[in-house]
């Protein structure tokens, strides 16, 4: 239900790109063709979605010390 209502904040595009990439497992390259971005867009919008997700835990009381 947590990542869901994380999901459901998301744009559409983001939400997608998210999906593919940690729940379907698609490549960097191929999520880049599919939305017709570039692979450092894709790697920089998955970079910025996983500090929203970070950051959305720890308003949850989640806490990661990066191990």
């Amino acid at each position: 239900a947590l990542l869901n209502r994380f999901l459901s904040s998301l744009g559409e595009t983001e939400r997608k790109v998210f999906v593919c990439r940690y729940w379907r497992c698609d490549a960097i390259g191929q999520i880049a063709r599919r939305y017709g971005f570039g692979q450092s867009k894709v790697k920089m919008m998955l970079s910025r979605t996983r500090d929203k997700l970070r950051k959305f835990l720890e308003q949850e009381g989640y806490t990661y010390d990066g191990r």
